[in-house]
């Protein structure tokens, strides 16, 4: 599990992951449906990128995001 505080250490995580699965960063944009340009800032750390499109980068490797320690986080959705 990856622990996740700043916008740069999600970049470094995705990066990461990216690297593992032998992607560029033009395959990942394509699989993910967003722009080169945006892998390329989501990855430098740049804070104000659009949340639906990091989901899609999250997803197109494979991954999730999990959220805990909030109050209902651990709920189920339409639980």
């Amino acid at each position: 599990m990856t622990f996740i505080h700043t916008p740069e250490q999600l970049g470094q995580a995705l990066r990461s992951a990216r690297k593992q699965l032998a992607l560029t960063q033009p395959q990942l944009a394509l699989a993910a449906g967003v722009g080169v340009r945006f892998v390329v800032e989501l990855e430098a750390g740049k804070p104000t990128v659009r949340l639906v499109q990091v989901l899609r980068v999250i997803d197109a490797l494979g991954g999730t995001l999990q959220l805990t320690g909030l109050p209902g986080a651990e709920e189920q959705p339409g639980a």
